[in-house]
């Protein structure tokens, strides 16, 4: 033990950079463990919509008419941003943001977990990852089935 000591009171500047570099390895690890708890595959999205998950659609109204997922709720970025209380009432159930890539439903979902929700997810590679695995869109702007 002795030995160790000496050699850390000898070398402060090598001690110094392999504590910072262990600290900064932990950090970055921890981040990216929350990031990856933030994304699901489009396999566990099946399963949580199945569960009565709300899927949020952050694209435009033009991306959205050309293929979403079934009940699909069409809210854009700005929109979301600027009025939380849509999510008010939603905030019971799971959430799901879904973007063209990926990357905003990312941003959506961490800030929407700053704000107190847990059960925020993004679906990893959004609707071009949903598409890649041959899941089920609705097209067109009407979703709901008129009754006769």
């Amino acid at each position: 033990m002795e030995t160790y000591l000496e050699f850390a009171s000898n070398h402060q500047f090598l001690v110094s950079a392999l504590l910072f570099s262990f600290f900064f390895l932990i950090f970055f690890e921890l981040r990216r463990k929350s990031q990856e708890v933030a994304q699901i595959e489009p396999q566990a999205a099946v399963q949580l919509i199945n569960a009565e998950a709300v899927v949020i659609d952050l694209r435009s109204a033009e991306a959205f008419s050309r293929g979403h997922i079934v009940n699909a709720k069409n809210i854009q970025l700005d929109e979301l941003e600027m009025d939380n209380k849509k999510l008010g009432k939603l905030a019971k159930k799971p959430i799901l943001t879904v973007c063209e890539a990926g990357m905003n439903s990312t941003r959506t979902v961490n800030k929407l977990r700053k704000s107190g929700m847990e059960r925020v997810y993004g679906l990893k590679g959004g609707m071009a990852a949903w598409t890649q695995a041959n899941l089920p869109l609705v097209t067109g702007k009407k979703t709901k089935r008129k009754n006769k």
